[in-house]
């Protein structure tokens, strides 16, 4: 087993069993772009998250929407029991990580070649419930 910062890969996976989450890999974007719409969603309620993603003009709040509905379905795989509207699901973390750069060479005057980096990202949101903070906070 590998220990990062003292955590074992076992704690690692106890951990995300409490937790909803769902992750975006390789996502052919810059980090830049993402982080523009990442940010308008973070800690917000799941509707509104929506809402702002669907009338956005950008093109990566197209995916991070389908991100969104991808976490909200693993909250429900988890909370079968439980309605979305009685849970006050709000996007609790998200956040964008540079991934693989694809490095091509454009041709440049007197011989020479300009280095274009076409960037990804990987993206991970994570979301939880208001009434279970208020749960943990009263104890």
């Amino acid at each position: 087993m590998s220990k990062r910062k003292g955590i074992t890969a076992q704690q690692k996976k106890e951990e995300r069993k409490n937790q909803y989450f769902a992750v975006l890999k390789n996502c052919p974007t810059s980090p830049r772009k993402m982080r523009l719409v990442v940010d308008m969603i973070r800690g917000v309620e799941v509707n509104n998250a929506l809402d702002y993603l669907k009338f956005s003009p950008k093109e990566a709040s197209r995916k991070v929407e389908k991100l969104l509905l991808s976490a909200i379905a693993n909250w429900q795989q988890k909370n079968e029991e439980t309605r979305i509207e009685d849970a006050n699901l709000y996007v609790k973390e998200v956040y964008v990580d540079s991934a693989r750069i694809l490095k091509r060479l454009r041709p440049a005057p007197q011989g020479r070649a300009h280095r274009i980096r076409k960037r990804s990202n990987h993206v991970t949101l994570f979301l939880d419930s208001r009434s279970a903070v208020n749960e943990t906070k009263k104890e």
